[in-house]
């Protein structure tokens, strides 16, 4: 069987590590309500969905600990306690801390950390009340991408389209630094309309060689999606970045809300044409984040 690489996933254990956007009641996300994931959400289970499916190692990205190195000793854990199943992990880091540099000394310890994602935008209600936008015109934050790429660790980049082209602005100062676009860049209106500006505002970002990205987390913003629904998204981003730069991930278990594993990647190998499958569900993910089965 094909080994195939997950490469955007979460764990948790909710007796080691504190999630406070998980564990909030009664609050609506972007993503739909978080009640039937508030449970620990653990390696094993995880392994039974993807292995199933071929996937034979897998990536884990940061979920919004309270403690950001909390979070990474544990996954690295996790990781060293089933050595049969590689894993690399993106952490969280402040790029604009004073403590920056520290932060990301004490993380490179950690042998499975490959790089960091701090979250610039996730759906344009919750930004407004966040101001996670604001990072794009923060100093430090630029300077933080460059200390990313010097230290060889590469970035996971979450926002929305309509902060494609000033995020592009950005990145083009600091090419040497190593991009992961999260979630095909969250195309959250679906509309044709919608569809249209997003692969527009993606341009800007796809003609930058130093990002790849990731088809993860379509669900979240269509919970009643269809393959019919998904496929002007998979053949968009294919076209724009090439199978080369193109990697999938299931975003498991936040995706469950909206399927189970099995449809999602069988849905996905269905629109991923054939000839491009061990580029985006293995070669693309173990360059980019030097995973090796």
């Amino acid at each position: 069987m094909t080994r195939y690489i997950d490469a955007h996933h979460h764990l948790w254990d909710l007796d080691a590590v504190h999630y406070p956007w998980l564990m909030a009641k009664g609050t609506p996300r972007f993503f739909g309500d978080p009640a039937p994931i508030q449970r620990n959400y653990l390696l094993p289970e995880f392994r039974r969905e993807a292995s199933t499916h071929g996937i034979a190692g897998s990536v884990h990205i940061q979920v919004g600990a309270e403690d950001g190195m909390r979070e990474a000793r544990w996954v690295q854990e996790v990781a060293e306690a089933s050595p049969d199943w590689p894993m690399a992990q993106v952490v969280f880091c402040d790029l604009t801390a004073p403590d920056r540099e520290a932060q990301l000394d004490a993380f490179q310890k950690l042998s499975s950390v490959r790089g960091a994602r701090q979250i610039v935008g996730r759906a344009p209600g919750e930004d407004a009340a966040t101001g996670t936008n604001a990072l794009l015109d923060d100093p430090a934050f630029l300077s933080g991408l460059q200390s990313l790429a010097a230290r060889g660790l590469s970035f996971d980049l979450q926002l929305i389209p309509e902060l494609m082209e000033k995020t592009a602005a950005v990145l083009a100062q600091v090419p040497d630094t190593s991009v992961a676009l999260c979630h095909a860049g969250s195309p959250h209106e679906r509309s044709d309309a919608g569809l249209a500006a997003w692969a527009d505002a993606l341009q800007t970002l796809s003609r930058q060689s130093q990002i790849t990205c990731k088809l993860s987390g379509l669900g979240m913003f269509e919970h009643d999606w269809t393959e019919e629904s998904l496929a002007p998204i998979v053949a968009e981003v294919l076209a724009q970045f090439g199978p080369d730069r193109v990697m999938w991930g299931s975003n498991f278990p936040v995706c469950s809300l909206s399927s189970d594993y099995t449809r999602l990647f069988t849905t996905m190998q269905k629109l991923v044409p054939q000839d491009m499958h061990a580029a985006v569900f293995h070669d693309t993910a173990a360059a980019f984040y030097d995973l090796h089965l």
